[in-house]
């Protein structure tokens, strides 16, 4: 089936199971910032999302990275803004005071780190001069900070509204953390949300000043709703190496400063896209970066907006004299808002540029080639010998410091090399089936030929590898019969389960021969680009019948002994289109599940899992697996949890996490009361008020004075004064 046939199929299937699980779904988090840190060290992120009330822990995948929950903000109404400036302007007065109860919870509460807010800590006292404030007062200028600071993160008309909620907590990265992507989730009393991109650094960090949500810009006045920031925040100076975390807001331009020596070999290289993959309502769908680095003169010394088909841009510079750099970031149309967050590392670090061949053959020793900068001491890890069957990731480290990685194929059939020249069917490459060839573009235009001998009916696939392993080799594939007559060709094959791809260039043909005799697959690369960095894996086999399974979402929220369900996506391979059984493997106690069963062709099927729990404290990881009878085999694969993500307006993308945690929560849960407001005097009540609230009225007003008096916003005084105002107001029966 084509590109174009499958995928309206695919997003119906999205759409239905977004729709099935959207009410269990509502825990949502769209950036986190800074998305990343250094090995070695504690820093405070931010979080933001929607429905992340009542939250109450965050994770990090893999080991070495810890993180501790600080505060959560959630979006307050009008009136509670309303009263807590009130509350904030009583406390201002210089003969204000506070109860004993705020006291002690003041020197207790630990403020988030929010850098985009106003407020900053007492100035140190000098002991002879001014004595440091009493306990009283220290505990009030924090409760006006910390109002303040509200104030400060709210946006009353956000751009993006699902961004709205924020949570505040501080991570600590272990020294011998491995470096790399890892994912981070938030879990509240009710659920946990999608999983983010989290990165272990190797350098130091510097982190520019937290976003506060955008402003929703009016069509036309575009220009008031750009962020105002001083001159001294669009520069920062650095210290290479570094890694520079960093949001763009509408219309800017990030620029960083830094020494340099003539010779540095510098690799500059960002994360944007790469951090949070797809956006809904903007084209191309995604934070476009752009990198570029000018010396001291303001020269353009160095330009990229993206490193081949990735997005994220890439710079390699050898530094060509001394003196000070100035690099710059922005988004290519010039757009911005908080979740447009980027990470920067630059320094001389290793990078690997292209490896080859793009796979190997399970058991059997392989020699990679290595392509990249700053590699002279570095050594590859190579995938070990009982490694099975799989796509793994191989980095390189000079004993400093780790590479990034690119990905290699196990596979189980034969392996061979291209073996030039084979331009044309006179010079063609014989094979036997089955094989793998791996081969590079080796010069502009250049056409690789493969000879097979077959029998009419047979049929044989052709499959290309390249653009899915990081590889910018653009395939196009033909099959010719033995007087040149073209029997198939193709250019671009949809491939689902690539979810983070979006130029699916990679070629497939499943073609029945018509005759005996030989046949020759032409493979060139559609761009005529050539260099040891465009290289193939070409399968020529008969078909191998498999299938890949997907599921949704890429967690499990289960109300207390209830079910939910999961919607699993097959993506059959080489017109298999026998039944698959699914099933969970190895449930946790308290789970249990029927499994399903894709019938014969179906692409789609929902599975249920039914717990008789009535809370987890903490998530249990779940596995979906599916088996099926192919020939005289039973197959079986673990699904990939993922996420349904639109890119641009329209498409969607099947976009895989690490894990499929699950989280049985009480719909009764209700947080104990934390304060107890002391009882209203029958003096302190107004007298001779207005009398014109109903019932229905006075019980809203109540609720916004619970909710900040239980969230220690107000003083006793203060919502005992204005409770008995609105109380006196109360219609009588």
């Amino acid at each position: 089936m084509s590109r174009f046939k499958k995928l309206p199929i695919l997003c119906l299937a999205l759409v239905l199971a977004a729709a099935a699980t959207a009410q269990a779904q509502n825990q949502y988090i769209g950036y986190v910032y800074p998305a990343g840190g250094q090995q070695g060290t504690t820093f405070p992120i931010r979080l933001g999302g929607q429905g992340l009330a009542q939250a109450s822990d965050l994770v990090v995948s893999g080991d070495g990275v810890s993180v501790r929950l600080i505060d959560y903000f959630r979006v307050m109404s009008n009136e509670e803004f309303s009263l807590l400036r009130q509350q904030l302007a009583e406390l201002e007065k210089k003969e204000s005071t506070i109860d004993d109860a705020m006291v002690n919870r003041m020197s207790m509460l630990e403020l988030p780190a929010s850098l985009s807010s106003p407020e900053k800590e007492p100035a140190p006292t000098d002991a002879n001069s001014n004595p440091p404030p009493s306990e009283q007062e220290a505990a009030k200028q924090k409760l006006i900070r910390r109002i303040q600071m509200r104030f400060a993160e709210d946006e009353r008309n956000a751009a993006v509204r699902a961004h709205t909620e924020l949570v505040f907590a501080e991570v600590t990265v272990a020294p011998d953390a491995t470096p790399g992507r890892r994912e981070i989730r938030v879990i509240t009393k009710r659920g946990i949300s999608n999983a983010m991109s989290f990165y272990v650094g190797q350098v130091p960090e510097v982190a520019r000043r937290p976003m506060k949500t955008s402003q929703l810009p009016v069509l036309g006045k575009e220009e008031l709703a750009q962020r105002k920031r001083p001159p001294e925040e669009e520069e920062v100076q650095v210290t290479v190496p570094c890694t520079m975390n960093g949001q763009i807001a509408a219309g800017e331009m990030n620029r960083y400063r830094f020494s340099a020596s003539k010779g540095q070999r510098l690799v500059i290289t960002a994360k944007a896209r790469e951090l949070s993959p797809y956006v809904a309502d903007g084209v191309p769908g995604w934070f476009q970066a752009v990198l570029r680095l000018h010396d001291s003169a303001g020269n353009e010394v160095a330009y990229n907006d993206d490193y081949h088909n990735h997005p994220d841009p890439v710079l390699y510079v050898e530094v060509p004299a001394d003196g000070e750099y100035v690099l710059t970031i922005n988004e290519a149309l010039f757009r911005g808002r908080e979740s447009f967050v980027y990470r920067i590392t630059i320094g001389e670090l290793p990078f690997i540029t292209s490896i080859f061949p793009l796979g190997g053959r399970v058991g059997e020793p392989v020699k990679i080639e290595m392509e990249g900068w700053n590699l002279e001491q570095a050594t590859l890890a190579t995938p070990p010998l009982n490694a099975p069957p799989s796509v793994v990731q191989l980095t390189a480290t000079d004993g400093n410091y780790v590479s990034n990685d690119l990905p290699f194929v196990l596979d189980t059939l034969p392996e061979c090399l291209d073996a030039e020249p084979n331009n044309d069917p006179a010079t063609a490459q014989k094979i036997s089936l089955p094989m793998i060839v791996n081969g590079r573009a080796d010069q502009p235009g250049d056409w690789d030929v493969f000879a097979v001998d077959g029998k009419a009916g047979e049929t044989i696939v052709a499959e290309v590898q390249a653009r899915r392993l990081g590889s910018p080799f653009d395939s196009f594939l033909k099959v010719t019969g033995p007087e040149g007559k073209v029997i198939a060709l193709n250019d671009d094959h949809f491939d689902a389960a690539s979810g983070l791809n979006t130029d699916h260039a990679d070629s497939y043909l499943m073609v029945k021969l018509p005759a005996d005799g030989t046949y020759f697959v032409h493979l060139g690369n559609t761009r005529q680009d050539s260099g040891k960095e465009f290289a193939y894996r070409l399968r020529i086999s008969q078909p191998r019948p498999d299938f890949e399974l997907r599921l949704l979402p890429s967690r499990v929220v289960l109300r207390s002994k209830s079910s939910a369900a999961l919607t699993v996506y097959a993506i059959r391979r080489d017109g298999f289109n026998g039944p698959i059984k699914l099933s969970f493997k190895d449930l946790p106690e308290g789970f249990e599940s029927g499994g399903a069963t894709l019938a014969a062709g179906a692409e789609v099927v929902s599975l249920a899992v039914k717990t008789s729990l009535t809370e987890t404290e903490q998530p249990v990881k779940l596995t979906v697996v599916g088996s099926a009878t192919i020939g005289d085999q039973e197959v079986v694969h673990q699904a990939v949890p993922t996420e349904d993500k639109m890119q641009a307006f329209l498409w969607r993308h099947l976009l895989p996490a690490e894990d499929l945690p699950a989280l049985v929560y009480d719909p009764a849960f209700q947080p104990l009361a934390e304060r107890i407001r002391p009882l209203i005097r029958d003096e302190d009540r107004p007298k001779d008020v207005k009398r014109d609230l109903q019932k229905s009225s006075v019980d809203w007003y109540m609720r916004q004075f619970e909710g900040l008096y239980q969230e220690w916003y107000l003083t006793d005084e203060f919502a005992n004064r204005e409770i008995a105002k609105i109380e006196a107001r109360l219609i009588s029966d």
